[in-house]
Parts: C-alpha cells; sequence; structure tokens
C-alpha cells in the first residue's frame, strides 16, 4: 500500500475486542503535553513569538520581538500548572503518558526527574513545539534525530513512543525509518490501536484526540467553563464504558499543563479523575502499556 492511499475502511462493523487486561470495558490514557519551553520564542533562534494553544485566543505572532504575555502563560504551565497535575494523578496513583517536547524538557529537569520517579512513559514529542507542515523532508528528519538524542540525554532512555502533534505529510515516513519506536500517535482515525503497513515495517498505530483535550479552552468555539469539560468527558466515558460490555474501547484524554492546570479547570479534572475510579471496569494505563498489550495481543501481520 502506497503511503498516499487512504484508509476509510478500518475495522469496520466488526472491530476486535481488545481484551483489556482485567477484562476491563475501557482503557482510559490521560496524555500530559509537556511543550513549556519548547514554544516559538526569538530567544531559542525563532523568527518569531508563539501564537498558538494559550489564553490569547487568535494571538499574532510578533516577527522578531518577544511576547511577554505569551512567555509568562506558558512559564506557568511549567512553574505551577506542571505541580498541580503531578499532585492530582500521583496522589491517585493514576499512570500518565507525557508527551514531551525535548527543548522543553532540558530546561526543566526537576520535572523530568518527577515524572521518571512517578513512573510515567515520556514519549516523544518532537525538538520543539512548532508547525512542521512545510519543513524539507531531511529537515524535519534531523530535528527527530535531534530530539530522539536530548530526549535519551535528559531522561536516561530513548522514546518508543512518537507524537509529532503539528506533523506534515512526512512524519510517518520519518518515524517508521529512524525506527525503534513501539507506536506513533500521529492519528485521531480511530477508537482502538491498529497497524500501517505504509513502509518496510509495520508500524503501530494508537490514535490520540483533539476532542477530549482541553485545547478546547484555547479555540473558537471551545469550552469556555470546566463544567463543560467535565461534562464532555464524562459522556465520552460513560458511552464507551457501556459500549465496553460487548465491544471495549480506549479514550485517551489531553491535558496542557498552562491549560488544565489552572485552577478552575482542575476542578473540573479533579472530579473526572475521582469519576472514573468509581468503576471497576477500567484499565488505567499508559500509552506504551497499550502498545505492549496490542503487540503482544495483535502482533503486526507478515509480509
Amino acid at each position: 500500500m502506497s503511503q498516499n492511499t487512504r484508509d476509510f475502511i478500518g475495522y469496520g462493523a466488526t472491530p476486535p475486542h481488545p481484551k483489556w487486561p482485567g477484562n476491563a470495558k475501557i482503557a482510559v490514557q490521560f496524555v500530559i503535553n509537556y511543550e513549556e519551553g519548547g514554544e516559538n520564542c526569538v530567544l531559542d533562534g525563532d523568527s518569531a513569538s508563539e501564537k498558538f494553544l494559550s489564553e490569547i485566543v487568535g494571538a499574532e505572532a510578533f516577527v522578531g520581538q518577544r511576547h511577554m504575555s505569551m512567555e509568562s502563560i506558558y512559564e506557568y504551565g511549567s512553574r505551577a500548572g506542571f505541580w498541580r497535575l503531578h499532585r492530582l494523578f500521583t496522589e491517585r496513583d493514576i499512570p500518565v503518558t507525557v508527551y514531551g517536547v525535548a527543548q522543553a524538557l532540558q530546561k526543566n529537569p526537576e520535572a523530568v526527574e518527577a515524572m521518571l520517579k512517578a513512573d510515567w512513559e515520556i514519549a516523544s514529542h518532537g525538538l520543539k513545539w512548532t508547525h512542521y507542515q512545510e519543513m524539507s523532508e531531511s529537515a524535519e528528519k534531523a530535528m527527530l534525530e535531534k530530539a530522539v538524542e536530548i530526549h535519551t540525554e535528559v531522561t536516561g532512555s530513548r522514546p518508543l513512543g512518537w507524537y509529532t502533534g503539528r506533523d506534515s505529510p512526512n512524519t510517518r515516513k520519518i518515524v517508521s525509518e529512524f525506527g525503534g519506536f513501539a507506536y506513533h500517535a500521529d492519528s485521531y482515525a480511530d477508537d482502538l490501536p491498529y497497524w500501517c503497513y505504509d513502509f518496510d515495517e509495520p508500524l503501530l498505530t494508537i490514535p490520540y484526540t483533539l476532542d477530549s483535550n482541553d485545547m478546547r479552552f484555547a479555540t473558537p468555539q471551545g469550552f469556555n467553563a470546566g463544567d463543560q469539560f467535565f461534562n464532555y468527558l464524562k459522556d465520552s466515558f460513560d458511552f464507551l464504558y457501556e459500549e465496553g460490555t460487548e465491544s471495549p474501547k480506549m479514550l485517551s484524554v489531553g491535558l496542557h499543563c498552562r491549560l488544565v492546570g489552572r485552577p478552575g479547570r482542575a476542578m473540573a479534572l479533579k472530579k473526572f479523575l475521582d469519576y472514573v475510579q468509581s468503576h471497576s471496569q477500567v484499565w488505567l494505563c499508559r500509552r506504551i502499556d497499550i502498545a505492549n498489550h496490542w503487540i503482544k495481543t495483535f502482533p503486526a501481520d507478515e509480509k
């Protein structure tokens, strides 16, 4: 299959029963996107300031200039928001996957140490939190290689998961050819993992989410109050939990330290964590746990 071929069929009407551990009706997985310090900033040699995913919806990028308000919003994420999320999850012993931007991880070793001590998975979120769409394949490849190098240096091991986020048409190919990843996550195409056979080696895809994601606090017509976020997560969970009696699925929840780390939003997350833990047939896991389970239970087809 050419990488230019799109799959509109997927599992169709008969998705596989995932056989989640403990006969769980649903696999629930929380991602903390750690991007603070990896965003566009002229102090880091970027041509302009950041404009994406902040309290300033529709912000302009200041070419050749610092955006002091934007910088402080991102700094809140690493200074305060991260530690609030860390407490919420560690107090409940809920596992987490971190999508770590290498440049951001490098700037906060204390946070990395806390992630590792909590046994959180740290997957790679690229070298910088930036758009890759218009980047040449060679440049994007070089940035992936640098990201893995820095990630390995600051965490003590190479990443096994990859999520670019603002990816390009070349991203999957680059990830596959680099090799060594248990999964990649630049897809929103399903409620279950699936194998991609577009390249020489099968690439396990564990789809991510842009709907059950706090990024909608920072987008037009998104969440504007914590109860909206809680209700959307609760409805997503309830529907999948009910569906899981016959056909279990996966629910991913995307979080950002500078967004849901704010007190008025963190309360909604706190309520949802407690709600999830009030149910018995739930597999709370990291994305690498899902990858390992899928590889063992549904190994890739041989070519």
